[in-house]
């Protein structure tokens, strides 16, 4: 749909602080390069101040009645910015969910086995979901896949806690725990 022409077009939406020019005060409270207060003054001494030192004039504090502004390097300021986001994301952690699959008749070994993997995601921080399946006439002794999940749960009740309770899905008991 066309706008008329005698419309104005929508305004830009400010991103960052204002600089230089796009400050609108009259008077503005300077600071300089080095952090020392200037003082009160208006905003065109300001600006030759800044453009004296070869920098940019950024605002500070701008809601209040005598804006705050500063001398400083705005390119730099927000090449900083970008390098701490960029170390704040690479930090972070995501939780993955990994999956173990058993069957109800598991010998004591492989159990052991298993479980030390588990551990091993707890320790990394992954939630870790159990899935336990039936075949053919395992389905007559579910009894026994519930246990086998209960005891899972009390083995590592100090290093998870139960996310989602075991539940029966067609063939499958499933079960889901996360680090604490």
């Amino acid at each position: 749909m066309a706008r008329r022409p005698e419309a104005e077009a929508p305004a830009k939406k400010q991103v960052g602080p204002r600089i230089n020019d796009e400050i609108r005060a009259a008077r503005v409270l300077l600071i300089d390069e080095k952090g020392e207060k200037q003082g009160v003054m208006p905003l065109a001494a300001a600006l030759d101040a800044a453009r004296e030192a070869a920098l940019d004039l950024v605002e500070v504090s701008g809601d209040q009645e005598v804006p705050v502004v500063k001398i400083l390097d705005y390119g730099k300021v927000r090449f900083e910015e970008r390098k701490k986001k960029a170390a704040a994301r690479k930090k972070q952690k995501s939780s993955e969910l990994k999956e173990i699959k058993i069957r109800p008749n598991i010998d004591t070994h492989d159990y052991e086995v298993k479980a030390r993997a588990i551990t091993r995601f707890f320790e990394d921080g992954d939630k870790v979901k159990i899935t336990l399946r039936f075949r053919g006439r395992e389905m007559a002794h579910q009894h026994l896949g519930m246990e086998l999940l209960e005891k899972m749960k009390k083995d590592f009740e100090e290093a998870a806690k139960v996310e989602l309770e075991p539940k029966l899905e067609g063939k499958q008991m499933t079960m889901v725990l996360a680090p604490r």
